[in-house]
């Protein structure tokens, strides 16, 4: 369908105009001497690898260093399995996911299910942020209805005011929208069609959790989605917190 000149390609396309894409460098050798780091914070093992997985996997194919920090180690996560044992395979399961992706897994320490928001969580996490030094800071939008979801993103939230001058661009990533993520209008989005693959393995390699169950359930028809929203055969989307920057993401 056509009318003077407008297609629905450029009809989704100029729908989308607050949606920017995130800033990556566009070669290898661009990427080198940009040397981004990247921090995403999800709340268990999954979280991350389901929300920004091709993303961080974009990032990482471009030389820059990414770091995951798992809140909890998804210790309720498998049903007979005390805390330890269930611990112990989520674990192994988000380092695998990290290798496929690129990413430096780090553990924060929190108990899943129990997580708290506390000065000294917040302390511990400004700390933690300091010592990575981010370029580019990820992290569960806030309204979620998982109180995991809400205490990781509201920690990483108070730690990057807490930044002093310079706090990173900071990005919310969505997951299972609908089920868990709640009202969330993205503004930047991320073409992540060419790691679809590299993203999907990730996500698998989380058998405890079901992660092919989560794809077929929710990410893809999201990626899917967000992908007709730019014109593109799959995406990422995500929030910018725009305190005082504007334009693309970093290198994307």
């Amino acid at each position: 369908m056509g009318d003077g000149g407008l297609t629905r390609r450029s009809f989704v396309k100029q729908s989308a105009l607050a949606a920017v894409t995130l800033p990556l460098a566009a070669t290898p050798t661009e990427a080198a001497s940009a040397n981004f780091k990247i921090v995403c914070v999800g709340a268990h093992p999954d979280d991350p690898e389901s929300g920004c997985g091709g993303t961080l996997a974009r990032y990482a194919a471009l030389g820059h260093a990414v770091t995951i920090v798992y809140l909890t180690r998804g210790e309720r996560g498998i049903e007979g399995k005390s805390l330890d044992e269930a611990a112990r395979i989520r674990t192994a399961e988000c380092e695998a996911a990290c290798r496929i992706i690129g990413a430096t897994p780090v553990f924060f320490g929190q108990i899943d299910g129990a997580t708290e928001v506390t000065h000294a969580h917040v302390d511990a996490m400004q700390r933690l942020l300091a010592a990575q030094t981010p370029d580019l800071l990820f992290t569960h939008w806030p309204i979620d209805t998982h109180m995991d979801h809400q205490v990781a993103s509201i920690l990483t939230v108070r730690a990057w005011m807490a930044g002093g001058p310079r706090t990173p661009p900071f990005y919310f990533f969505e997951v299972n929208a609908g089920s868990q993520t709640q009202g969330f209008l993205p503004n930047t989005y991320v073409d992540v069609s060419a790691v679809l693959d590299q993203k999907t393995r990730a996500l698998f390699a989380h058998v405890s959790q079901d992660g092919r169950g989560i794809w077929r359930e929710h990410h893809e028809l999201m990626a899917q989605w967000r992908g007709r929203e730019v014109g593109v055969g799959a995406a990422e989307a995500f929030v910018h917190l725009n305190r005082d920057q504007t334009g693309n993401l970093p290198g994307i």
